[in-house]
């Protein structure tokens, strides 16, 4: 599956478009991975810990989407947009949701 977040693939033709797809997750973090990330706020430096959910979370919606498009017969999607939001009490979960069109490229 080729993806791509520009409306068109260089070097390729869009034979037909399929359509929208979408791919959702939302993860949570739990609380250790809150108090280190914690620490890493008053010391400085990464949360490895949140890149490696934000990681995942994003994995999970690319892999949604691509099944999606995928069963509609595509092979590519193009336009992609990935959106991340807090959601649930005190923003303790994350959510992911990714779209795009899904087209059959020559």
């Amino acid at each position: 599956m080729i993806l791509s977040t520009t409306p068109t693939i260089e070097g390729r033709n869009i034979r037909e478009y399929k359509g929208i797809v979408t791919g959702e997750t939302i993860i949570g973090a739990n609380f250790l991975k809150d108090f280190m990330a914690s620490l890493h706020d008053i010391f400085g430096g990464r949360s490895e810990s949140y890149e490696k959910v934000l990681a995942e979370a994003k994995d999970t919606a690319m892999r949604e989407m691509m099944d999606r498009a995928a069963q509609m017969g595509a092979n590519a999607i193009v336009g992609i947009d990935i959106d991340y939001e807090t959601v649930g009490a005190n923003g303790s979960m994350l959510m992911v949701a990714t779209s795009g069109t899904a087209v059959v490229v020559e």
